[in-house]
């Protein structure tokens, strides 16, 4: 297993005093990981200590207004990918198929393409097959560690990590165009929820479905999605 990946998964996961008395343990591996520079691995380092020792309500609400109610700042990178098109709801179910070819089953409320669940996932597979699949979500990383370091959060160190894990150059361009995208305002709640009254992303396994390799189905993270139709809030 990869041990850091399983790090940042676990990082990237809402926060719970099970993680908090984990902190140490998980620290630890992300320090002596010589993949990262010793600039990525200080940089981790204000986040593991705040999730060591901050009030655990204080760290459910900053994770909560970061992640579930910033959609620009969504951990489901298939929300990056492919928006509210039809596409996501097709690359879930192949997701799952993929996790379950490879003997991977996530036992967990979050969908398939929630980062920390793909991380758990990579963390199994051999190096080059999780490599290739974090090279293509570079971008994205990239972009979320620009909107996170925008807030101040120490959470943007772990997408530089990620990127350099990657071992790639984010595409420029899809950067921008990602980063082009207004910053959601986590505290207007009429816009969260117009958010959950648009349509539910369906999936399941399918009986029909091959297994395809992951690269394959996340293959058009190359591309970033277009812009969805912003709200009051964006």
């Amino acid at each position: 297993m990869d041990r850091t990946l399983k790090a940042l998964s676990l990082i990237l996961s809402y926060p719970t005093r099970e993680l908090q008395q984990a902190m140490p343990e998980i620290g630890a591996v992300l320090t002596s990981d010589t993949r990262l520079t010793a600039a990525a691995r200080r940089a981790l380092r204000p986040l593991v200590e705040e999730l060591t020792g901050r009030d655990i309500y204080d760290l459910e609400e900053q994770f909560v207004l970061l992640f579930d109610r910033s959609r620009t700042l969504s951990l489901n990178l298939f929300e990056h990918v492919h928006g509210e098109s039809r596409d996501r709801g097709g690359a879930m179910v192949s997701l799952v198929e993929t996790y379950r070819a490879g003997g991977f089953d996530p036992v967990t409320s979050e969908l398939p393409d929630h980062l920390p669940v793909l991380l758990e996932f990579l963390s199994t597979r051999p190096a080059p097959e999780a490599q290739e699949i974090l090279a293509d979500a570079a971008h994205i990383f990239e972009a979320l560690n620009a909107r996170l370091v925008r807030r101040e959060s120490p959470y943007g160190a772990v997408f530089a990590s990620l990127l350099q894990l990657a071992g790639v150059q984010a595409d420029s361009e899809a950067v921008a165009e990602m980063l082009a995208q207004p910053d959601d305002d986590p505290t207007d709640l009429e816009a969260l929820d117009e958010v959950w009254e648009e349509s539910e992303v369906l999936f399941g396994p399918d009986p029909n479905a091959g297994c395809p390799q992951v690269r394959d189905m996340l293959s058009r993270m190359d591309t970033p999605v277009n812009p969805a139709p912003q709200h009051t809030a964006e």
